[in-house]
């Protein structure tokens, strides 16, 4: 058995089945799952995002979903902090922990420091966006003596967040970014213990098709029609997520009714090409288990299994 403070987490592209998965060994060894998908947070955004049912949060108990309005931006520091008191609450009351999602940031915040301590005050953020983007750009170089690093400067929104940074410690970003690499994540000490879930490309591609068809039977644009009158579309990261940008077009005129489902699809399919490079190359080594060959839930971690167990042979390291 794993030692007190080891955090199981569960990963894997969008439609692999991490849900069903999760619920089963959740059920099985006294977990409860907490959420590091990020648009799970979001309250009202059910169908578009395939979040647990209340049924299935009935079976095992959740954590981080339906926290904030979808009109509000979720804040990366206040996630850190949630999941740590989330993990510490579920421990004290003698459960195991099971972190499940797909969102890279929020995974990542489990292995390492995702956002620095710096406090921008409010002046220097309003001054920060009283500048043009190429005045932002040019104070930042000259603040760094033109060395930007890796920071993407034409991206404007990055610019700014830089330049505040800058700004309000009175540091350059090689400064900055050696204070982060020293700085501890909240979860430093933990053992973790990682499985991604993976399935063959045409199998993924048929579950999406299958996902999309099932959540506009579902109602997937009568929900999109009443979170635009809750104010959602004033939170980027939701308006943009996939399946509800495709209804917002659809709305506007620029999107065809018949090519919802198909375009949906599309770039759901996109976005998991995405989501596996990110995994192979962001993530620490880690357990691959093909979701498709799976026996049994306790294969997703070899330490709750019998080694001679079949599903053993479905797996691999990355």
């Amino acid at each position: 058995m794993p030692p007190a403070n080891t955090l199981h987490l569960l990963t894997g592209p969008t439609a692999v089945g991490k849900t069903a998965w999760a619920l089963r060994w959740a059920e099985r060894h006294g977990a409860e799952i907490l959420s590091c998908d990020s648009l799970l947070f979001y309250r009202g955004m059910d169908i578009g995002t395939a979040k647990p049912t209340a049924e299935e949060r009935a079976r095992v108990r959740h954590h981080l979903i339906d926290v904030c309005e979808p009109g509000e931006q979720m804040d990366i520091g206040w996630y850190v902090r949630a999941a740590r008191a989330a993990v510490d609450e579920i421990r004290a009351r003698g459960r195991r922990v099971l972190v499940v999602g797909g969102s890279g940031f929020y995974l990542k915040a489990f292995f390492g420091p995702v956002t620095d301590q710096i406090e921008v005050p409010a002046e220097v953020r309003a001054e920060v966006d009283r500048m043009a983007p190429a005045e932002a750009l040019a104070r930042l170089r000259e603040l760094n003596r033109g060395e930007l690093g890796a920071l993407d400067a034409a991206n404007p929104r990055r610019v700014a967040r830089a330049l505040e940074r800058c700004l309000a410690s009175g540091r350059t970003l090689a400064q900055l970014a050696a204070d982060f690499a020293r700085q501890p994540g909240a979860f430093a000490g933990e053992q973790l213990e990682l499985t991604r879930l993976e399935r063959e490309t045409a199998e993924l591609h048929r579950r999406i098709d299958e996902r999309v068809a099932a959540m506009q039977r579902a109602g997937l644009v009568e929900e999109v029609r009443r979170l635009q009158a809750a104010g959602f579309e004033r939170n980027p990261s939701a308006a943009r997520a996939i399946g509800y940008r495709e209804v917002l077009a659809m709305f506007a005129g620029g999107l065809p009714a018949a090519e919802l489902g198909g375009t949906i699809a599309r770039n759901t399919r996109a976005l998991v090409k995405k989501q596996r490079t990110w995994f192979r190359t962001q993530l620490p080594p880690h357990r691959v288990v093909a979701a498709g060959g799976l026996q049994h839930e306790d294969a997703i971690y070899p330490d709750f299994h019998d080694r001679s167990d079949p599903a053993e042979s479905a797996t691999g390291r990355a």
